[in-house]
């Protein structure tokens, strides 16, 4: 297994401007952090796209072919890119591009967003979602095994060319599929073969396993070899010296974060019994010290044998210092003790 990190470039208010934080500032502090995560051995980093004010990342790429002249080892991708609203020839062309700077070493996630905000933006019909994304994800999965294309859709303008270019830098990039909490979207990713990640941010990750078992089920019907497919799992999390503090400062940002979306969506206000509820025991935040974190990601990986594990540590914009001190630890002492338990790759 896998640990890694991802961001949504969270910001805040200022409680003293009331305004936003300084986006110039917050691309600064993912540069430091994913240079960070690089020196203390972790295997991935990745960078949602969002179109919002309090998540104002908008082109991870960009960020990305910044993050790849400053790095030597980490895997660098998105998390994720929402592809109904994006062209997929040209996000292959910017992500091989980005594996060509970063000597191999790029990765692209792709979904359908948590948010609605790039439907209304680049003009495409919400009712549309679920069918441009398949229609998307097979363009996709064509570009990626590179030759002649010959493309007619429902959902993009037809084309034919003799290829894309640039090529990755090892012919293919590795292709994630972000999955959702249904088992269609499990056979999706599984019936063409591409690995899938799974975000467990309200359930236990372990009471999910069934998506899990129905997906690896699946390739298994589709004819591929699951020694080729990776699962991984996204969930918020923070590590810090004191248990005490990791998790007050992790509710703290946490609670305003998720309000703000509660709010927009007409769903319950969240508290601290439910943050509680969420933060403790086989909780899907997983928060405390170094031990208390490698032991809950072992108990997680017992379950689901999956691949790699990523958490949103900056949720809600948490303190630099403290996202700081919990990739160190991540890296020195999670790491560690979770490869001790014999199931962390080495990093290639």
């Amino acid at each position: 297994m896998e640990l890694g990190i991802y961001s949504f470039g969270d910001s805040s208010i200022d409680p003293e401007t009331g305004t936003y934080a300084s986006e110039r500032q917050l691309y600064k502090n993912l540069l430091e952090r994913i240079r960070l995560a690089d020196q203390v051995g972790l295997n991935y980093f990745g960078l949602g796209e969002h179109h919002r004010a309090d998540y104002p990342l908008s082109a991870p790429v960009t960020l990305l072919s910044a993050a790849a002249t400053q790095t030597t080892q980490i895997h660098l991708g998105s998390a994720v890119t929402v592809l109904p609203t994006d062209d997929p020839v040209r996000v292959f062309e910017q992500y091989a591009s980005l594996d060509l700077i970063s000597d191999g070493r790029a990765e692209v996630t792709v979904g359908t967003g948590a948010f609605c905000e790039s439907y209304d933006l680049f003009g495409h019909e919400r009712q549309e979602i679920q069918a441009e994304f398949t229609e998307k994800l097979q363009l996709m999965k064509l570009l990626n095994k590179g030759g002649p294309i010959d493309w007619k859709g429902t959902h993009r303008a037809p084309f034919s060319v003799p290829g894309v270019w640039p090529r990755p830098a090892h012919e293919e990039l590795d292709l994630w599929v972000a999955t959702g909490a249904t088992p269609e979207s499990s056979t999706r990713a599984a019936q063409l073969g591409m690995n899938a990640i799974y975000s467990f941010l309200g359930n236990p990750p372990a009471s999910n396993k069934h998506l899990v078992d129905h997906y690896r089920a699946e390739a298994v019907a589709a004819g591929h070899d699951l020694a080729t497919m990776k699962v991984g799992v996204a969930g918020r999390g923070l590590v810090a010296t004191d248990s005490a503090h990791a998790k007050e400062v992790m509710y703290q940002h946490w609670l305003p974060s998720v309000m703000k979306v509660s709010e927009e969506r007409g769903r319950p206000i969240p508290d601290r019994e439910l943050y509680e509820e969420q933060a403790t025991g086989i909780g899907p935040i997983i928060v405390g010290t170094p031990n208390e974190v490698a032991d809950r990601l072992a108990a997680i990986h017992a379950e689901l044998k999956h691949d790699r594990h990523i958490l949103h540590m900056d949720i809600g914009n948490v303190p630099h210092a403290d996202v700081m001190k919990s990739i160190e630890l991540f890296g020195t002492e999670v790491l560690p003790q979770v490869a001790h338990l014999g199931f962390v790759t080495a990093r290639v």
